[in-house]
């Protein structure tokens, strides 16, 4: 944890209310996005018990597994979610609009830009917190390599059409959900951790409730009082009044509640077979219809309060301005989007269970190129941010005093002007070290040529090396005048590519290549095996 962090989780506890961390909004927010608040079974890893889902606050749908264990029944609800999320996904991929991307010249090797079509807009699904995250990329896992009855006649449970569409959807959600920055799949608390810090460790802040209480806490309760009210407060029942933000239960509603409901469940179904007559049977189906519905208002009760806290997050969410770079950020989420709309539309077969070495050093090496360029843009699009950064000596800010203008020894001298900046901060710069100011959205790059004594204050010497144009005389506005406020940061703005990678055929044998006969055949589905099987 950082030392700002630190500070304003004491303020957060001194203040009894949480305290905010950013002045824009960092992450995208669609203006119509999915909310998924799933619910799981206990004792059985990711087996789902029911779910609320859509765009509209005031409508949710309730999908609801009366047996968990039923295969079948689960089946039906994986159908019924795919009959929700997959026309929400379909919505934005007919969308589109003429954009460039960079591609290499399979003749040249060189880098050209080619048009091509760029999805309009991307879909957005938001879960309470991370552990619905976890459970999303579970569901897609389980779901991709799931064999129909038109794929496999004989297939054992077959899945209905939809459900391995969906598992690849769901994948991919999980999959961008690993890249910093990205807003394709989003947990709420760990958007609303990032843009306010309370007096809670990291670990409680994934409590959406208590999260919340700490943001907003009501009428006479600090922070503290409400998110412990929010935890551990029981109604009559002996049932959380603030139901945990799923998926998992409380242990009190599994054994008091869903358990007993579950066996009438089973009772009434049981029942049902044995009916001898119709008289019978319509009695019993009677019997069966109020135990489901017993079942699907405890689902109800338990993701409710977790549906109208997400919305209520969102809305705290939109009240903040939407930083300069996350268009930029959510342009590749669009990119990522279109990709895999292209890759399903071909026919391609589903995400692998385990990546190639070479797709997993470039995913490795993209994910930690994106976050290091995320650092860098929060820092530029937030003051506050940029106080954590020049509080860590990673960037100082002050006023320039004195401005020399100077040139490069070279047959065409060009402009080196030396500004001398007074600042509070203290930097932690080595010999010519470089440092990099915004200049009109590009960075401007400086050289840190030594200081000067001025008291209690530091005062450097940079030289200005580039954005100048290219004439003698630098171009008015690319040099800074004395009196103005500058911020400079020893982190770059823009990240570079790393070293190319060789094709899958030319990987070495150490890392899985080359391929021989038998990996030239195309890649069938995985074997089934326990972690598929929900």
């Amino acid at each position: 944890m950082s030392l700002i962090a630190t500070l304003g989780r004491m303020e957060a506890v001194r203040a009894g209310q949480a305290q905010p961390a950013a002045t824009v909004c960092h992450r995208r927010l669609s203006a119509r996005p999915l909310v998924f608040v799933p619910l799981t079974t206990a004792g059985e890893a990711g087996a789902p018990l029911g779910a609320l889902v859509g765009t509209d606050p005031d409508a949710p749908r309730l999908l609801v597994v009366a047996q968990p264990r039923d295969r079948d029944l689960r089946f039906a609800f994986l159908a019924e979610l795919a009959d929700v999320v997959l026309p929400y996904i379909d919505g934005f991929a007919a969308d589109v609009e003429a954009a460039e991307r960079t591609e290499t010249d399979p003749e040249t090797g060189k880098r050209i830009k080619v048009e091509a079509e760029l999805c309009a807009d991307a879909p957005q699904l938001i879960v309470p917190s991370r552990a619905g995250i976890d459970f999303v990329r579970l569901l897609g896992r389980s779901m991709r390599f799931r064999r129909t009855a038109e794929q496999d006649p004989e297939t054992p449970y077959p899945a209905p059409p939809r459900v391995p569409l969906l598992g690849r959807w769901l994948t991919h959600f999980g999959e961008r959900a690993r890249v910093p920055g990205s807003s394709l799949l989003l947990a709420l608390t760990d958007v609303l951790g990032l843009h306010w810090t309370t007096g809670q460790s990291s670990l409680e802040d994934q409590h959406l409730g208590a999260l919340l209480a700490w943001i907003a806490p009501p009428d006479g309760l600090s922070g503290a009082r409400a998110a412990l009210r929010a935890e551990l407060a029981r109604g009559a029942d002996d049932q959380l009044l603030c139901p945990p933000a799923g998926p998992a239960t409380d242990p009190a509603f599994d054994n008091r509640l869903l358990a007993p409901a579950i066996e009438r469940y089973d009772r009434a179904r049981t029942a049902l077979a044995a009916a001898e007559d119709g008289l019978e049977a319509d009695d019993r189906l009677g019997d069966l219809t109020n135990a489901e519905k017993a079942v699907r208002d405890l689902v109800e009760s338990r993701t409710l309060p977790t549906w109208q806290a997400v919305w209520r997050g969102l809305d705290l969410l939109r009240e903040l301005p939407e930083g300069a770079h996350v268009a930029d950020r959510w342009t590749r989420d669009r990119w990522s989007f279109t990709a895999h709309r292209d890759r399903v539309a071909a026919g391609e077969p589903p995400q692998p269970r385990r990546d190639d070495a070479v797709t997993a050093a470039n995913k490795l090496a993209s994910r930690e190129r994106e976050q290091a360029r995320l650092d860098a843009q929060e820092a530029l699009d937030d003051p506050l941010v940029m106080a954590g950064r020049r509080l860590a000596g990673e960037a100082f800010a002050g006023e320039v005093v004195d401005v020399v203008m100077a040139y490069s020894e070279s047959k065409r001298p060009s402009p080196r002007p030396l500004i001398t900046v007074r600042t509070a901060d203290r930097p932690h710069l080595g010999e010519r070290a470089k440092v990099y100011r915004s200049l009109d959205g590009r960075p401007q790059t400086a050289e840190f040529v030594g200081t000067q004594d001025a008291g209690d204050d530091a005062v450097l010497v940079l030289r200005i090396v580039d954005k100048m144009g290219r004439g003698k005389e630098p171009e008015a506005g690319s040099v800074p005048e004395r009196g103005d406020r500058l911020c400079f940061t020893l982190f770059e703005h823009d990240q570079r590519g790393g070293a190319k990678l060789p094709d899958p055929e030319h990987t070495p044998w150490t890392h899985g290549g080359p391929p021989g006969e038998e990996a030239a055949v195309a890649e069938t589905a995985d074997p089934v095996t326990e972690e598929d099987v929900l």
